[in-house]
C-alpha cells in the first residue's frame, strides 16, 4: 500500500461479516485494512491507538454498542470520521448514531462498489448518507418543540453552500465550484451548524432534505 491509502478500521462483532470486509478492502487499490474490533470497547481503543482515517462502524453488538463507541471516538478525537455499515436503517439506531458524530450510513446489502465510495467520501470529509437510511429517516422524523429555526434564517450563500454539503461535496469542492476559498466554505458551514443546532454536516443533509432544500432523487444522482 502506499503512504497516501486510506486506513480502515473494521469494527462489527460477527466475524465472517469482519473478515469478508477485510478482505474486500485489502483487494482495493488506495485502501489499506488498520486494524479489526469485534465490539464497542475495541473499537473506542483501536481508534486511539491505531488512529485510523475512516472507521467503518456496526451499531448493533454485545456490550458497548457502535452508537456508544461512536460518541467516545468522536469527543476523543474531533476529526475522527465515522461510516456506520449497518442492517438498521429507522430513526432509533441513526438519529442517535448522527447525534454521536457518525459522518456517513450505508446498509449492509449495499453493493460493494457502494461501500468502497462511501468510505473514500467519508474520508474526503463528505457526508454519505445512504438513500433508504435517508428515505426511513424522513418518513418518521419528528421535529422537536424547540428544533431549528427555519431555513430563511440563513442567507442566500449560506443555503447555496448547505444545497451543496446536503449533495455530499466536500469544502474543497464546493470552493471550487463557488470560486470562494475554503476557509470561506468553511465558515460559512459553521456558520450554518451554528444557526440550525446541527451537529454535523449529515445532520445538515437530513435537514436539507426535511425542508426540500434538496430532494433525495438529487441525493441519489450526486451519490452523497
Amino acid at each position: 500500500m502506499t503512504e497516501t491509502a486510506i486506513r480502515v478500521l473494521v469494527v462489527d462483532d460477527q466475524i465472517i461479516v469482519r473478515e469478508g470486509i477485510c478482505l474486500l478492502l485489502s483487494q482495493v487499490e488506495g485502501i489499506e485494512v488498520a486494524g479489526e474490533a469485534g465490539d464497542g470497547q475495541q473499537a473506542v481503543v483501536q481508534a486511539a491507538e491505531l488512529r485510523p482515517d475512516v472507521i467503518l462502524m456496526d451499531l448493533v453488538m454485545p456490550g458497548m454498542d457502535g452508537i456508544e463507541a461512536t460518541r467516545q471516538i468522536t469527543a476523543a478525537r474531533e476529526d475522527a470520521r465515522v461510516l456506520v455499515l449497518t442492517s438498521y436503517s429507522g430513526d432509533d439506531k441513526v438519529i442517535p448514531a448522527i447525534e454521536a458524530g457518525a459522518l456517513g450510513f450505508l446498509l449492509k446489502d449495499s453493493a460493494p462498489s457502494d461501500l468502497i465510495r462511501a468510505i473514500r467520501h467519508v474520508h474526503a470529509g463528505r457526508s454519505s448518507l445512504d438513500p433508504t437510511v435517508a428515505t426511513q429517516v424522513l418518513l418518521e422524523l419528528k421535529r422537536p418543540a424547540k428544533g431549528p429555526p427555519p431555513p430563511d434564517a440563513l442567507t442566500d450563500r449560506e443555503l447555496e453552500v448547505l444545497r451543496l454539503v446536503a449533495t455530499g461535496l466536500s469544502n474543497g469542492e464546493i470552493a471550487s465550484q463557488l470560486v470562494i476559498t475554503e476557509a470561506t466554505v468553511r465558515s460559512h458551514v459553521s456558520n450554518i451548524l451554528g444557526k440550525l443546532h446541527l451537529a454535523n454536516r449529515v445532520q445538515a443533509t437530513l435537514y436539507a432534505l426535511q425542508e426540500g432544500i434538496i430532494s433525495l432523487e438529487e441525493v441519489r444522482a450526486n451519490g452523497a
